[in-house]
């Protein structure tokens, strides 16, 4: 049986893109080193899937078709780790597609790529 065992982003500054998914995640270089081509993130303690930082000079997607949703325990969690990601350098992304009562933050890294924070005690 297959598993997720990592999910590639792609960054025009791999570092940088590193630097802040590895703090956001509490994620550490899977090899040790930051490179500025391509860097896996690996879990510093426990399981759990890789992020992968891929150098490329594609644009952003205004709505990409795949990308990560962190899972914050309830609103008061969701509202604290926003905080915490745009202490880290991601930024809120004024999403035209929210919907009436939404249980997701859409937000931008530092290269762009968009990412949601969900509240997963919210009903509905």
């Amino acid at each position: 049986m297959l598993h997720i065992g990592t999910v590639v982003m792609g960054a025009a500054d791999v570092r940088r893109a590193a630097t802040f998914w590895a703090a956001a995640l509490d994620y550490v270089p899977r090899d040790g080193a930051l490179n500025d081509d391509f860097v896996v993130l690996v879990p510093h303690r426990g399981h759990g899937p890789g992020v992968a930082i891929d150098s490329s000079e594609s644009p952003v997607q205004q709505h990409p078709r795949v990308h990560l949703d962190l899972y914050a325990a309830d609103a008061q969690d969701q509202e604290a780790e926003v905080a915490r990601l745009v202490s880290l350098g991601a930024t809120r992304v004024d999403w035209d597609l929210y919907p009436a009562d939404p249980d997701f933050v859409v937000l931008a890294d530092t290269e762009g790529n968009r990412f949601c924070v969900i509240d997963t005690s919210h009903g509905g």
